[in-house]
């Protein structure tokens, strides 16, 4: 049954949910659920970003929650449009809420839910300021849920094997969130980077995020040499426009603060370095100037 859907997804476009979530086949037993691009509201309930899935005989393996309960309900209603095995393992990549904030909705169904120790100290240190902006966010969208962590942690990296299919989940470093990790699927060619990787969208450089490590973290999602990668925002894609939207732009920022710094220029002359080759993601305008001016914050004490 599994398969006779995938090869019927295979050739069909991507199943749009309720205008929120788009359910993109990747490859055999595996999906993107992409959601939108735009802040956190009440119609995407903390969903913005991009999630994964693996199909096996024995049951899924979800990559990241969603943002919410009512979130992760949603989450699961598209899920169910392409398959019926529950999902039985869920990993969180991250410290950000849409990675993490949904876990008990899935602890609840039976799942159990691994991250990283860095993710889940982060989710820990965040826990609050994330349910207090969500709140204003999503609103009274936000009811039921509550933080929960992680079933399962691991330091380095984690071996995960479901339905004969084997699931690597590595934590290379600091990235957008001290504790992100991707997800590498070898047997089916993919790898899910979390908040690693953003593609047809700007990435956002925050206090919580590393300037100096996250070139690394991309360059060991690389090293897998992945065909299929799906981002932590935008579509499914290639390790080519991986590396044009997110390691190019982070090596661009770092080289024109850098720049900066050396020529004694202030924190007030950081958004006017030079992006304009990064202008075409969306959320450009909005937030190219503030990554640069955390950028400068970082930089400016290494």
């Amino acid at each position: 049954m599994i398969r006779a859907l995938v090869a019927a997804a295979l050739v069909a476009p991507s199943i749009a949910f309720a205008d929120v979530l788009d359910v993109e086949p990747v490859t055999e037993d595996v999906w993107a659920i992409v959601g939108p691009m735009e802040q956190r509201d009440p119609e995407n309930l903390g969903n913005n970003a991009t999630f994964g899935l693996v199909v096996t005989s024995e049951g899924a393996v979800l990559m990241d929650p969603g943002g919410s309960w009512q979130g992760a309900e949603k989450l699961h209603d598209a899920i169910r449009t392409v398959t019926d095995q529950p999902v039985t393992h869920v990993v969180n990549t991250g410290g950000q809420d849409h990675r993490w904030l949904g876990n008990g909705y899935w602890q609840a169904q039976g799942a159990t839910v691994i991250a990283s120790e860095a993710a889940v100290e982060d989710q820990r240190a965040r826990a609050s300021t994330q349910m207090t902006a969500l709140s204003q966010l999503i609103g009274d969208a936000l009811e039921g849920t509550e933080p929960s962590f992680a079933d399962v942690t691991f330091a380095d990296a984690y071996t995960l094997e479901v339905g004969g299919l084997q699931v690597e989940i590595v934590h290379p470093g600091p990235a957008h969130t001290p504790g992100d990790s991707f997800v590498w699927v070898p047997a089916r060619d993919t790898v899910f980077t979390g908040d690693i990787v953003y593609v047809e969208r700007i990435l956002g450089v925050g206090d919580q995020s590393s300037i100096t490590h996250w070139p690394d973290a991309y360059l060991a999602v690389e090293a897998t040499g992945a065909s299929h990668v799906v981002p932590g925002h935008g579509g499914p894609t290639t390790m080519g426009r991986a590396r044009a939207d997110t390691y190019d732009y982070l090596m661009n920022l770092r080289a024109h603060i850098g720049t900066l710094l050396e020529e004694g220029g202030g924190i007030m002359a950081a958004p006017r370095v030079d992006q304009s080759a990064f202008s075409r993601l969306e959320q450009f305008e909005a937030l190219a100037g503030r990554n640069a001016q955390t950028a400068f914050q970082q930089m400016e004490w290494k």
